[in-house]
C-alpha cells in the first residue's frame, strides 16, 4: 500500500467523526435543557390569529331585472346586451296608442273643469244650471239601479249559501242540522269533526234569520248594515266549507263511504266555496259601484247647488278641486304611459335584453336585466359553525380563481342574514362582503376564496394546540422538568388560532419546555 493512499484513509476517517460529532451536537443542542429524553416544544410569545375560510360567488351590488307591470305589444327597442345605459335610460317601449288617447281625453277633461271654473268665477246662466240639473237626475238614476244591483246580490248570496249548506254540505250529514248535526265519517282529528258538526248547527239559524231579514229588505233600507250582515254569514259559511275540504282530503275510501262517494262529496264543497266565494266578491263589486254611483250623485248635486246659488268662495274652492281631480286624473294616465316604458334605475351594463318589436310579453316577464358596472360584492352561504364568530365590518381577504392565490382583494362584512338557509341539510347564513375598491379585474359570477378575520391577539404565549390535553372541562400540559416524568399542569387557553397554535392565558411562562405528546 502506498503511503498516500495511508494518509488518504485517516483523513477520511477523520471527517466522518468530525460529522458525526457535529450532527450530535446539535441535536443536543437544540433539546439542551431536557433530560427526559422525549420531544419538547419552547412556550414562546407571539401573534395568534382566528379566521373562518369560506367560498363564494361574485355578485354585482346592484342587479335589477326589469318587466312590465301588464301585457303587451313591443314597440320600441332603444338598447341591448352590452350597451352602457344610464339611470333613467329608456330600454323598451310598449305600444301604449290607446292609453296616449285616454290622455289625451284627460287633458280635455282637464281644460273643460277649468273653464267651468272660469265660469263659475264670472257667474251661472240658466243653461248651465238646466245642464247640472240633468246630471244630478242622472246621477240619481244610476244610484238606483246600483242599488237595485245590490239587493240581488244580497238575495243571490244568501241562495247560494242555502245551497251551500242544504244541498251540498248536508249530503255528507246523516243528521244535517236537529238536534246535533252528525258526519257520515269520522274525522282523524276530533277537534276538526267536532267544529265542523258544532258550525253546522249555527248555520241552521244564520240562514233562517238571514231569511227573515231579507224579506224585510227594500231599497229604502239601510243597505250598508244588510251588506256588513252578508259579509259577516258568507264568512262564516267559508269557514265551514273550508273544514269540510279539510276533513274530507284525509278521507279514504271504506266500506262505509266508496271512492265514487267521497269524490261526488269533494266535489259538491268545492262548488260550494266556489260560488261562496263569487258571491263575495259580487257583494264587494256591488258595494263599491254603489259607493261610486252616490259620490257621483253628490258630486253633481254639489255643482247643481253651486249653479243656482252663484259663485262663493266655497263653491269656487269646490271647482277647484274638481280642477284638481282632473289633474289627478291626467297624472295618473302620464303614469300609466310612463309604465309602458321600461327605463333602467341605475347606471350599469344590460345583460339580458329578450324584447322584439311586434312581440307580445307578459305581466312581470323579465325582458330585461342591468347590473352596475363596476361595483361587485361576493355573497357566501357560512356554516351554522362558523357564523357566530363573524360580525359586521369583519377584514376578508379574498382571492379570485381566475387570477389564482397570489392576488388578493380586500373586502369587509357588510351583511349577514338573520334567517337561516338549508343547504344538504346544514343551517347556513348568507354573509355579503363587499370589496374595499373598485377593480376593472372583478367580473361578476367569479369563484371566491374567502379568508375572514374574526379575532387577533398580539405577544402573547402560544402553544401548539396538539400538545394540550383536555379532560373533561379542564387543559393540561405536560411540563418538562428535566426528568423522565414531565410535570401535569393544568392551564387556562385563550383564543385558537387557525394555523393550529392557541393562546396560553395562564398556568405557563415564556421559556418553558413542554412535551409535544398531549391530544385535543
Amino acid at each position: 500500500m502506498s503511503i498516500g493512499n495511508f494518509i488518504k484513509k485517516p483523513i477520511s476517517i477523520i471527517s466522518l467523526t468530525i460529522i458525526l460529532g457535529l450532527i450530535i451536537g446539535g441535536y443536543l443542542y437544540f433539546n439542551r435543557g431536557s433530560g427526559s429524553g422525549f420531544n419538547t416544544i419552547v412556550v414562546k410569545r407571539g401573534n395568534i390569529i382566528a379566521e373562518v375560510s369560506a367560498t363564494g360567488h361574485v355578485k354585482p351590488a346592484q342587479s335589477v331585472d326589469l318587466a312590465f307591470e301588464k301585457s303587451g305589444k313591443i314597440s320600441k327597442i332603444y338598447a341591448g346586451v352590452g350597451d352602457k345605459v344610464v339611470s333613467g335610460s329608456m330600454l323598451v317601449q310598449l305600444n301604449n296608442s290607446d292609453i296616449y288617447a285616454q290622455l289625451v281625453g284627460a287633458q280635455a277633461n282637464l281644460k273643460t273643469e277649468q273653464a267651468e271654473l272660469d265660469q263659475l268665477k264670472i257667474g251661472t246662466r240658466p243653461e248651465e244650471i238646466k245642464i247640472s240639473q240633468t246630471k244630478v237626475d242622472n246621477a240619481a238614476v244610476a244610484v238606483n239601479e246600483t242599488k237595485n244591483a245590490l239587493l240581488g246580490k244580497l238575495q243571490v248570496s244568501y241562495t247560494v249559501s242555502d245551497d251551500a249548506i242544504h244541498n251540498k254540505a248536508d249530503s255528507f250529514f246523516k243528521v244535517p242540522a236537529i238536534p246535533a248535526p252528525q258526519l257520515n265519517f269520522s274525522v282523524s282529528n276530533n277537534q276538526l269533526q267536532v267544529d265542523i258538526e258544532s258550525q253546522r248547527l249555527t248555520l241552521e239559524s244564520v240562514l233562517k234569520l238571514w231569511k227573515t231579514s231579507l224579506s224585510q229588505l227594500t231599497i229604502n233600507s239601510n243597505l250598508n248594515d244588510y251588506v256588513s250582515d252578508t259579509k259577516k254569514n258568507l264568512n262564516t259559511i267559508s269557514s265551514f266549507l273550508d273544514n269540510a275540504n279539510s276533513a274530507l282530503n284525509g278521507l279514504s275510501a271504506s266500506a262505509t263511504n266508496s271512492q265514487t262517494t267521497i269524490d261526488a262529496w269533494k266535489t259538491n264543497v268545492s262548488t260550494a266555496r266556489t260560488n261562496i266565494n263569487t258571491s263575495i266578491t259580487d257583494i264587494l263589486i256591488a258595494e263599491k259601484n254603489l259607493k261610486t254611483a252616490e259620490s257621483d250623485l253628490l258630486l253633481a248635486q254639489q255643482q247643481l247647488n253651486l249653479d243656482e246659488a252663484g259663485a262663493t268662495s266655497q263653491d269656487i274652492q269646490a271647482q277647484e278641486a274638481q280642477v284638481e281631480k282632473a289633474q289627478a286624473n291626467v297624472l295618473d294616465y302620464e303614469a300609466q304611459l310612463n309604465k309602458t316604458i321600461l327605463r333602467s334605475p341605475i347606471n350599469g351594463v344590460i345583460t339580458k335584453q329578450d324584447a322584439k318589436i311586434g312581440e307580445i310579453v307578459s305581466a312581470n316577464e323579465i325582458i330585461v336585466s342591468v347590473i352596475s358596472a363596476n361595483q361587485f360584492e361576493v355573497e357566501s352561504n357560512v356554516p351554522e359553525a362558523d357564523i357566530a364568530k363573524l360580525k359586521i365590518a369583519d377584514e376578508a381577504k379574498i382571492t379570485l380563481d381566475a387570477y389564482g392565490d397570489n392576488v388578493l382583494f380586500n373586502a369587509k362584512v357588510i351583511k349577514i342574514d338573520p334567517a337561516e338557509t338549508i343547504i344538504e341539510g346544514v343551517a347556513t347564513y348568507k354573509t355579503t362582503f363587499q370589496f374595499d375598491k373598485e377593480d376593472d379585474r372583478i367580473k361578476s359570477g367569479m369563484t371566491a376564496n374567502i379568508d375572514i378575520l374574526t379575532d387577533k391577539r398580539e405577544n402573547v404565549l402560544i402553544i401548539p394546540q396538539r400538545a394540550v390535553i383536555t379532560r373533561a372541562t379542564e387543559k393540561f400540559v405536560l411540563v418538562d422538568n428535566g426528568t423522565q416524568n414531565p410535570e401535569e399542569r393544568k392551564i387556562q387557553t385563550g383564543l385558537r388560532g387557525s394555523d393550529g397554535n392557541v393562546e396560553v392565558i395562564s398556568g405557563l411562562s415564556e421559556g418553558e419546555r413542554i412535551a409535544a405528546i398531549g391530544s385535543q
